[in-house]
């Protein structure tokens, strides 16, 4: 059974197809139609670039929800449809400005307006792209950096994005998606598992217990039952007046007997009573390892979560109109921060954000190219050192301490080393630096990181 592409391309009936063409319809058995065959015309217009209401009806969803934020579509979508802007949900709102990009309309307009209004910087770089290979080579960079907006947008409206340049950019569009939504279902998932294996802890803890203060009655019970005997005889035996040599072996015979049986019996409920104890504390510690490990998971989820959200907000900015800096990276402007470790590709993205903020990157790679006594020529006119636990030795972190501490320059330790860590703190020391600028002027040392430099 043949395979059908995700969706079509608005096409108009022509007598000539390209090569690419050709190729979409060899692999459909039957006659193309009319409607359906792309054209050269449909696959390549170097005379401009493609309008939103252009684009086949399928790919609208994408773009609008890819390009656009909830926000954005909020201020927008209510100008033109009788939606509410504060009731309306975000479906709603996301299917009413689809069904706009479909109409072609002031509404498609307006869509239009404000994608090449904020992607203007990526439209532009896509423009040295003069044939598909080259635009798919430009797609696949931006991909690599997390910068896809910004690229998605530019290139499905780029005069040389083809029939396959625009189903490749929109496969890995809908891909991207499928792994965003496993994760944070995964995330959920350990989540309530380790809730529920902790409750079970607990409940089974307390049985346990109750177990335990059970076989405790148990034997003070029968203390104070083998006490009653004790006591009955010695009572018996005062009150017969001269009891018989045979009669008192006997009485003494059967008081050894019944002394036997229980100690016997308390050394069996003693036993169960330290086995117990001991099962209970083993429970406990184990219910108790469980708790950090919830703690250290919704530590973790947390700072994921504010990596991602310093992430897309220094994208979204990044993507705005040319000029424009992020307000989360306002505070690397004029400063130098040295790098130490890290990986080549996010060290590349790394670089584009603080030179777009106004700010110098240095990366000195931790030793494995470049010598580690570097550190004390790299670091002194350095403003601030960030380095990723991750992707960097012991030693090369002790060095580095050593020589930060030497000539008083911040040094700050970050998770990874991706881009939304490095992001996230910059997020996090601007807005240290405002409140404090705010309630101290004079006091701008940033906080103590949260990583430990052994162990991250």
């Amino acid at each position: 059974m043949q395979s059908v592409p995700p969706f079509r391309l608005a096409r108009t009936p022509s007598t000539e197809s390209t090569s690419a063409a050709g190729a979409y319809a060899g692999a459909h058995a039957g006659p193309a139609d009319a409607c359906c065959t792309p054209t050269e015309a449909d696959l390549r217009s170097p005379h401009r670039r493609a309008r939103l209401a252009d684009l086949d009806s399928h790919l609208h969803c994408s773009v609008i929800g890819t390009c656009l934020s909830t926000n954005e579509l909020r201020k927008l979508v209510p100008k033109f449809t009788d939606l509410d802007r504060q009731q309306a949900t975000d479906l709603e709102i996301h299917h009413a400005a689809v069904e706009l990009a479909i109409d072609g309309g002031a509404g498609g307009k307006a869509l239009q307006k404000a994608l090449d209004a904020r992607y203007s910087g990526a439209v532009r770089r896509f423009d040295t792209a003069k044939d598909p290979e080259a635009l798919l080579a430009l797609w696949k960079e931006s991909l690599k950096s997390g910068d896809i907006p910004p690229a998605y947008w530019a290139l499905m409206t780029h005069p040389e994005a083809i029939l396959s340049v625009r189903q490749a950019a929109f496969g890995d569009v809908h891909m991207l998606s499928h792994l965003v939504g496993a994760a944070n279902r995964a995330d959920i998932r350990r989540l309530v598992a380790l809730e529920e294996e902790n409750a079970a802890l607990k409940d089974k803890i307390e049985r346990q217990q109750d177990k335990l203060h059970e076989l405790t009655a148990e034997r003070d019970a029968s203390l104070r039952q083998l006490s009653t005997q004790v006591a009955e005889l010695s009572a018996k035996a005062e009150r017969r007046p001269e009891p018989s040599e045979a009669g008192l072996e006997a009485e003494v015979q059967a008081l050894r007997e019944a002394l036997v049986a229980r100690d016997e019996r308390l050394a069996i409920h003693t036993s169960r009573r330290e086995t117990a104890e001991q099962r209970a504390l083993d429970e406990q510690r184990h219910a108790h390892g469980l708790s950090q490990r919830l703690d250290d998971t919704i530590a973790m989820l947390n700072v994921v979560q504010a990596e991602c959200n310093a992430l897309e907000q220094a994208l979204v900015a990044q993507g705005s109109e040319a000029g424009s800096k992020a307000e989360e990276l306002s505070n690397l402007s004029g400063k130098r921060v040295v790098y130490v470790g890290g990986r080549p590709g996010s060290n590349a993205a790394l670089r584009q954000l603080v030179e777009s903020a106004g700010g110098d990157f240095i990366v000195h790679d931790g030793g494995i190219e470049d010598r580690k006594g570097m550190f004390a020529a790299a670091l002194p006119r350095a403003d601030i050192v960030v380095f990723p636990v991750d992707c960097i030795d012991h030693d090369s972190m002790n060095r580095l301490k050593r020589v930060c501490d030497r000539h008083q320059v911040d040094y700050h330790p970050v998770r990874t080393a991706s881009v939304a860590s490095f992001v996230e703190l910059m997020t996090r020391l601007g807005r240290a630096a405002s409140q404090s600028s705010s309630q101290s002027p004079q006091s701008g040392t940033p906080p103590a990181s949260r990583f430990c430099l052994r162990h991250g």
